[in-house]
């Protein structure tokens, strides 16, 4: 994905992105750094959940900072929706990324590497992962830098953006959809993984809960907007979801977490975790 992304950004002129004033090698490189403090830092502390199980409790004094370096996307100011260029304070959530990827990385050599065993609801888990990826076509297209043919899809259509600007449906570059369908992806990847700490287990299965619910709420919206609300279906929007908010899409969210989590529990509990 970040290579997909670096090659589009630093190929097309500006005028066919959304929400950067830089192109080139470089703005594509300060593109992709972006695109690592979100929504890349939220899987990198799942993941850094599963490489502690499998490492020592020194780990704990790089995996301390590496958590903290990711949560800074939450703090106002790190993360712009509507300026996507790299700046300095981006390169600590980026730092993060890069020690969770080593601490992965140490764990994968201590314990070894293979594919979980069959779970329960696996043929769930693949039917879902289809459905987000055929809805997906659209911003994989994009994301590739090409547009995908108009058809079932809305595509080339000009149509009101959120913030009321004229803009094709789907535009070249990048989309938030497409962020909160690699998280849902992810998340039905690695709730596969069973870990032998019972308190880290539980703490993943609650926080992809979480993860699974804000992707698929992220995704929608952006769906909704560019394949029924372009359309001139119908005038209403969904609440933009990127950020924590009092509205009521972060209800539903907050609401989808919570239940999700607590099937993830009751998963776990049903699976025996490796000794």
């Amino acid at each position: 994905m970040l290579l997909a992304l670096i090659v589009t950004y630093a190929r097309l002129p500006l005028d066919r992105l959304y929400r950067v004033d830089e192109n080139g090698f470089w703005g594509a490189l300060g593109r992709a750094v972006v695109l690592g403090n979100w929504p890349i830092a939220l899987v990198a502390s799942a993941v850094l959940l599963i490489a502690l199980d499998a490492l020592p409790r020194r780990a704990w004094w790089v995996a301390g900072p590496a958590l903290v370096l990711c949560a800074l996307i939450a703090v106002p100011g790190v993360i712009h929706e509507k300026d996507l260029d790299f700046r300095p304070v981006n390169a600590l959530p980026a730092i993060g990324v890069a020690l969770v990827l080593g601490l992965t990385i140490a764990a994968a050599r201590r314990a070894g590497t293979a594919f979980a065993p069959r779970r329960r609801r696996d043929s769930w888990r693949i039917a879902a992962a289809v459905v987000v990826l055929l809805l997906s076509l659209p911003w994989v297209a994009a994301e590739l830098g090409t547009t995908f043919p108009q058809g079932i899809f809305l595509t080339t259509k000009l149509g009101r953006d959120s913030d009321g600007s004229l803009i094709k449906a789907v535009h070249e570059g990048h989309h938030h959809g497409w962020d909160g369908a690699l998280l849902v992806l992810t998340v039905l990847l690695l709730s596969r993984v069973r870990l032998r700490s019972r308190r880290l287990d539980r703490t993943l299965a609650v926080w992809l809960g979480g993860l699974g619910a804000y992707g698929l709420v992220v995704a929608t919206q952006d769906f909704w907007l560019e394949q029924v609300v372009k359309r001139g279906w119908v005038d209403w929007k969904i609440p933009d979801a990127i950020r924590p908010s009092g509205s009521w899409i972060w209800l539903v969210t907050l609401g989808l977490g919570a239940a999700f989590a607590v099937l993830g529990l009751r998963s776990r509990d049903a699976s025996p975790r490796p000794g």
